[in-house]
């Protein structure tokens, strides 16, 4: 009898679990209230080294500890703030030891070291601190302007904890030692009131992401005056709240105040005709838990339309096609969150270890069809500079031994409005030099020297 061959990928239904973090010797006497506790969460966070040894105790090696500094001290482009929300998602199935915590995917992003990256190339000469030019796109401060109808709104600089790949590292945190950031200059409410303005003055204008850094910290009666502010611009249809915090701060969306106020906003968003959506950044199935699932279902109980994902396409993370669809099925099966986007993580300087090729990136896209629904599967893109999100496929060019990758765009940005040529050019993207074959290296280095 012949064998059954079975299927790539073997589904198989994962209710998610909240992990048991009294394992963690510094939070042995927390109690579930304190857990839940978005000011307990908060105050906790680690933010250090020795924070870090202070809930470890003796569960990891000094050697562990040495390959962080070294990070932090000359790579790193984020300073270290997590959430105990995320640490408990870290090995939460078996043993804490050096090497399961080495190995574990949430830590690789969160709380990258110096051995993870590829010292060779840890940076693609073509690595900037703004890669997609956010900055240079601003008409007013922290609004940038890059597609024809919709902008982005970056009401502050902080978030509730700091990814290691972050996009706007240029920006959002701390300074580190190797990145001194900018800094948002104007009071808040002189800096929304801009904003609005723009917006007033530009009907074109349909669609706003309200971003940051997160919107779960800025103080919920701002952040609701300024959602306000835009449902009262009538030309404005759709409202995106972006808030990596849904995952790594759950107990936010939860509290009575901020519950509240949401349900506030969207009855005011309905009834005006406005799309409001939640956006959120999980890049992993571990980081799903109850905490997650309830505040992801709270949101859309208190009327926002939808809650969405848009995870971050890293190796090392979840560059597998299992990594992915299991992700994929949590999401949208256990936590009532539709999968929306992977990004091809972006150049900026670092961060070559998590990047992965453009080929790599369409062979994921075409293993992952067939298996979730179509409205529920999610597009991988790549945020080319100039260009903006183009699917995988969409390229017009590539140059496989020395990947580069040619592309082509419909619109102009803000500051290409007298740029006749903007719409005929190439642009170009780059696969991580350390993927390319020899010759490909060899080219790059001569580039180089």
């Amino acid at each position: 009898m012949t064998q059954a061959a079975g299927q790539p990928y073997d589904y198989q239904r994962r209710p998610l679990t909240e992990p048991d973090w009294t394992r963690f010797p510094g939070w042995r006497d927390v109690t579930t209230a304190q857990w839940e506790s978005a000011q307990w969460q908060r105050v906790n966070c680690v933010k250090n080294i020795k924070q870090l040894r202070a809930l470890m105790g003796d569960l990891l090696d000094e050697a562990f500890y040495a390959d962080l500094d070294t990070d932090q001290q000359r790579l790193a482009t984020m300073s270290m703030l997590v959430t105990p929300q995320m640490l408990n998602t870290m090995v939460p199935d078996s043993e804490i030891t050096t090497e399961a915590f080495y190995a574990d995917p949430i830590r690789r992003y969160m709380i990258p070291v110096a051995t993870d990256r590829h010292l060779d190339w840890p940076s693609h000469p073509h690595a900037t601190r703004d890669s997609l030019h956010e900055h240079d796109m601003w008409v007013a401060e922290g609004l940038t302007h890059r597609y024809p109808t919709k902008v982005l709104a970056e009401l502050l600089s902080t978030c509730p904890q700091y990814c290691g790949h972050c996009t706007r590292m240029d920006l959002v945190g701390n300074s580190t030692p190797t990145v001194d950031k900018l800094k948002l200059t104007l009071k808040p409410v002189d800096r929304y009131d801009a904003h609005l303005k723009y917006l007033k003055e530009h009907p074109g204008v349909r669609d706003v992401v309200v971003s940051g850094g997160d919107v779960a910290n800025v103080p919920w009666k701002q952040l609701e005056t300024y959602l306000m502010g835009l449902l009262n611009v009538p030309t404005v249809r759709d409202i995106r709240l972006a808030t990596k915090a849904l995952m790594g701060l759950p107990q936010h969306w939860l509290q009575a105040d901020v519950v509240e106020g949401l349900n506030r906003v969207a009855i005011t968003a309905e009834r005006r005709g406005v799309n409001l959506a939640v956006h959120t950044h999980v890049n992993h199935v571990n980081s799903l838990t109850p905490l997650v699932a309830r505040a992801a279902r709270m949101l859309l109980e208190v009327g926002v339309r939808d809650v969405r994902n848009q995870g971050v396409l890293m190796r090392g993370v979840n560059a597998t096609t299992k990594d992915l669809l299991d992700l994929c099925f949590g999401l949208q099966g256990e936590a009532g969150i539709l999968p929306y986007y992977f990004y091809m993580c972006d150049m900026i300087p670092h961060a070559e270890h998590w990047r992965v090729p453009v080929w790599y990136a369409q062979q994921l896209q075409h293993d992952m069809m067939g298996y979730l629904p179509g409205y529920a599967t999610p597009r991988i893109v790549c945020d080319v500079p100039f260009v903006g999100k183009r699917w995988v496929h969409m390229v017009s060019e590539y140059d496989r031994e020395h990947g580069i990758s040619y592309w082509t765009k419909n619109y102009r940005t803000s500051i290409e409005a007298d740029d006749t040529e903007a719409l005929s050019k190439l642009h170009a993207y780059y696969d991580p030099i350390d993927t390319l074959p020899q010759s490909g290296q060899d080219w790059w280095r001569k580039q180089i020297a």
